[in-house]
């Protein structure tokens, strides 16, 4: 029996720095290249330039008084300034605190709290969000932040600006910085990231150096990176599909990243693309969909795109189809993972065929191990059956900062993060992700797999997007529950699409609530939240709140 077990076989070793050491290392051997583009800002740093910029930065925060393993937070939409306070504060020996930039009030409060960041930079607000003065607000709850230092030049009472923070790194010598870098430990924790929010209340994920800068490392490895290329970035760097998959990427090969503007918009992604002449490009399904359905696509030049990532989500064949004819993007991969593993841990391969690549996460990335396993038991299944999926290696968190009973439950003795995901495995090691375990309906003692059901209802001619979850039922304990969005100029009735599953899909499986809509409750990073879904459907179907709503 082959058991559904497999590692990474690598080619090439993991690397032994900590990031700033990868800075400095790409700062000599690539100098004069663009290092980072940011096209809203009209900036243009140099890998030279960068690494004067973070050495400056990472000056200012020992000037602030930031010791070894300290936490700066960053609170900003995609800038330059976000890549140069990711360098710096890892060249200080801060842990890096990232603040998604949609995070009102009540979530500031709880990440600045949690993390006892001491100084944080920040943007004066983004979108119709004013940060400062929800900061202003917060002030007295805040008792370990200390500094504020504001991007911009607009003067704050509360906080000092970008420039003047700069000037304080002049009062620390060279010497200083080395001396607090030849400290520094590649297992030292780097960064803090807290769950985007698809499971309800957010747990601050702890990296090192050598998490992520491997990770970002492989990635390029699998896309064939070479200084060469030209990342165009329209994901947030707060996520680790920015700062890991992008700037670790880019740093360990020496590529460019180009930033189209502060968050996702599909005419100034094309027109990077465009301009700058990227070769790879990194998004969300949502985000394909939206570019490629620009009313004017046809007039942008994107022969320059070779390869990419799409990940967060599962790719429909026909998305894929046309990123990689239209968009020319040839050679585009799928990736998965989680914030806890750094985030990849399963890549597909450029030269896999398309229907792998979008019925797959691919294989399971080098130097790591997976297995999949009968979550009563903890045994490991068969190859091709349904279990839990487990992964370990390099990869895997340090833990949940201050969390010791979470972490415990996530990361076994043995060192396997359990993912929470149901998967199986092939033959060949390729894996495919059925759903999360807590999403799985129970109905009537029959167990429903949403996936299954959103890639049939994907199959109507009229369905382009399809979501399931489980509503409460005081006579099954939970009915099933679909969010359709139709395709452009298509309208679609929840009779029409019941009449299409019957005797297509077991009664059971057939929706007995539907909800036509394209506005689905996501995350910045695109990621549907589907205990959000389950609220809305409860309130909205009025099934009451007597009866329980698992969260996925």
């Amino acid at each position: 029996m082959h058991l559904s077990y497999a590692h990474g076989i690598a080619s090439r070793p993991l690397l032994g720095q900590t990031v700033g050491q990868a800075l400095d290392s790409a700062a000599r051997r690539f100098g004069a290249s663009d290092a980072v583009i940011s096209r809203h800002q009209n900036l243009r740093y140099s890998y030279a330039e960068l690494l004067q910029h973070a050495n400056r930065a990472a000056k200012a925060l020992i000037s602030l008084g930031v010791q070894r393993g300290d936490r700066v937070g960053i609170w900003s939409p995609n800038n330059a300034e976000w890549a140069i306070v990711q360098y710096a504060a890892a060249k200080a020996g801060a842990i890096l605190v990232n603040v998604n930039p949609a995070y009102r009030v009540r979530e500031l409060q709880y990440a600045l709290r949690h993390s006892g960041v001491s100084v944080l930079v920040s943007a004066r607000g983004f979108r119709s969000a004013d940060y400062v003065q929800m900061l202003d607000e917060l002030a007295p709850a805040l008792p370990a932040l200390r500094h504020v230092v504001y991007l911009g030049d607009a003067d704050s009472s509360t906080g000092v600006i970008w420039a003047d923070f700069l000037k304080l790194g002049d009062g620390v010598s060279d010497g200083e910085l080395a001396q607090r870098e030849a400290l520094l430990q590649f297992d030292d924790a780097v960064n803090i990231q807290y769950t985007s929010g698809t499971t309800g209340a957010p747990k601050g994920a702890t990296l090192s150096h050598h998490n992520i800068l491997n990770n970002g490392y492989f990635v390029g490895e699998a896309l064939h990176y070479t200084e060469e290329d030209r990342i165009c970035l329209p994901v947030p760097f707060y996520h680790c599909f920015g700062c890991v998959l992008g700037n670790m990427a880019a740093v360990t090969h020496g590529c460019a990243i180009v930033l189209p503007g502060e968050s996702f918009d599909p005419d100034a992604t094309l027109r990077a693309i465009a301009t700058e002449r990227c070769t790879s490009i990194y998004g969300v399904p949502t985000m394909f969909i939206a570019q490629l359905n620009h009313g004017a696509f046809e007039t942008f030049r994107l022969e320059s795109l070779r390869t990419g990532i799409m990940a967060g989500a599962p790719c429909p064949v026909d998305v894929m189809r046309r990123v990689i004819d239209r968009m020319h993007a040839r050679d585009v991969t799928i990736g998965y993972g989680m914030t806890e593993t750094s985030p990849v841990s399963f890549q597909s391969a450029m030269d896999d065929p398309i229907d792998v690549r979008v019925s797959t996460v691919g294989r399971v990335h080098p130097h790591v191990e997976c297995k999949i396993i009968d979550s009563q038991t903890g045994a490991i299944v068969p190859r091709g059956a349904r279990g839990e999926l487990c992964t370990r290696g390099y990869v895997v968190m340090l833990g949940y900062w201050d969390d010791a009973a979470a972490t415990a439950r996530a990361i076994d003795a043995a060192r396997w993060m359990h993912t929470g995901d149901l998967a199986t495995m092939n033959e060949d090691g390729y894996v495919s992700i059925a759903g999360r375990i807590d999403d799985m309906i129970i109905r009537g003692g029959e167990n429903i797999y949403p996936r299954e059901i959103e890639e049939f209802l994907q199959t109507h001619p009229k369905i382009a997007q399809a979501y399931v979850v489980g509503v409460p039922d005081h006579h099954y304990g939970e009915q099933v529950c679909a969010w359709i969005a139709v395709r452009d100029g298509e309208t679609v009735t929840a009779d029409e699409v019941r009449a299409f599953c019957r005797g297509q899909i077991a009664t059971c499986k057939i929706p007995r609530y539907i909800r036509v809509t394209s506005d689905f409750p996501m995350t910045v990073t695109g990621k549907i939240q589907k205990f959000r879904m389950r609220e809305i459907s409860v309130e909205e179907f009025e099934l009451g709140l007597g009866a329980t709503t698992r969260t996925s």
